[in-house]
């Protein structure tokens, strides 16, 4: 039996993305087949707006709607104290923790030599851009996951700093993130001890 083709495109759409075997795209595909034409269209909407309504801010590459991003331009932040992250989502998992009040570097990914992605794929560069166009930044706070892609670029970032500048405080996340662990699943709890033991790099 041959689905109908609109049917079979929709089941390739949700297969590109990531986690959704076959089987979760069939299942998700003829979930929507019997939801009201209503709200299949606040559905198609959404996405359709997920580009359009969104940009990256200049200054720290955080999804936002305006730039900068509210967090960039808040004046009460500490932005002496950069904190980099691998993505959009681990900045709310820390925000969530109620235990830093600097500012944030959005990578949007980490360095990995198997999936082609090197520091010119990522916002690398443009963090020591940002940290040598601002000497007022004290600290730099490494808090890329836990894993060996997260290590690499933590790795990468502090040598590239070190060369740059001597002053500068680099630090690690400490206790409380298990190896292998991403950032953006870990509880309040954790965050708050990851991010009081970190350490200098």
């Amino acid at each position: 039996m041959r689905l109908p083709k609109s049917i079979e495109k929709t089941i390739n759409s949700f297969e590109r993305l990531p986690g959704i075997g076959p089987k979760s795209a069939q299942r998700l595909a003829f979930y929507l087949l019997h939801v009201p034409q209503e709200q299949l269209d606040e559905f198609a909407q959404a996405l359709t707006a997920l580009k359009k309504n969104t940009i990256l801010c200049s200054i720290c590459f955080n999804v936002s709607e305006v730039d900068p991003c509210p967090i960039c331009s808040d004046q009460a932040r500490d932005k002496n104290t950069i904190c980099v992250v691998e993505n959009p989502l681990d900045i709310l998992a820390l925000e969530r923790s109620n235990q830093f009040n600097g500012i944030y570097h959005v990578l949007h990914g980490a360095i990995s030599p198997l999936n082609n992605i090197g520091p010119d794929e990522l916002y690398i560069y443009q963090l020591i851009t940002r940290i040598k166009n601002n000497p007022g930044v004290k600290e730099i706070i490494l808090a890329t996951n836990p894993n060996m892609e997260g290590e690499a670029t933590a790795m990468f970032i502090a040598k590239q700093l070190k060369v740059k500048s001597e002053k500068l405080k680099i630090t690690r996340l400490g206790q409380g993130l298990p190896t292998g662990a991403d950032l953006e699943y870990a509880d309040d709890t954790t965050l708050k001890r990851a991010l009081e033991g970190r350490r200098e790099y």
